[in-house]
């Protein structure tokens, strides 16, 4: 079993991500899904980046980081796209971290002030055609995956940034299927 802390994305702790965090329940996982945005969700992306414009990515990046300080070290640290800004700093700077899933976005590891831990496992997935994934934060998951020596990065084929979201219009049920099998047999080996 392992423990994890999971990060929502730009649009909130959505039914989704609860779903999400569920299924890793179902496979045997503690999982501490910590709301950065106080209870507000967000219909669309635009409205959700607005709100974490205005908040502040420093600050929401200051409270995940903090949600981790009454928690245990050997985390398994989890983030969908916006949340993978404090589930990746977390997991290169905080002692102990166990491994890091990074759904839908990734940051150059020099971003946090290190290289990637070469001993730290990773996995990464996002879609080939996803405007937000498929640039920087593509070149950025080629380059935690190189330094790490259990790294693995799945590109699915579909334009979806959220794909993985059960509870938006953005869903892909097939992709999220198969990255949910990948995630527990992740966690399985951890």
């Amino acid at each position: 079993m392992a423990e994890v802390l999971l990060f929502h994305h730009a649009q909130g702790l959505t039914e989704g991500v609860l779903a999400f965090a569920d299924e890793l329940r179902d496979a045997g996982h503690k999982v501490h899904t910590p709301d950065l945005y106080n209870g507000h969700t967000f219909h669309s992306l635009d409205d959700g980046l607005a709100y974490a414009r205005e908040v502040g990515f420093g600050s929401l990046l200051d409270q995940g980081v903090q949600s981790a300080d009454r928690l245990a070290d050997n985390l398994v640290y989890v983030g969908f796209s916006l949340g993978v800004m404090p589930a990746q700093k977390l997991a290169q700077t905080r002692p102990g971290a166990r491994g890091a899933l990074l759904l839908c976005g990734a940051v150059p590891p020099d971003e946090f002030g290190t290289s990637w831990p070469s001993d730290l496992p990773v996995q990464i997935h996002g879609m080939d055609a996803d405007p937000y994934f498929a640039g920087e934060d593509l070149d950025a998951a080629r380059a935690i995956v190189s330094e790490a020596k259990h790294g693995e990065l799945f590109i699915y084929p579909g334009d979806q940034h959220l794909f993985a979201d059960s509870s938006l219009s953005s869903y892909d049920a097939d992709a999220t299927a198969l990255l949910t099998e990948r995630v527990i047999a992740f966690l399985g080996e951890l």
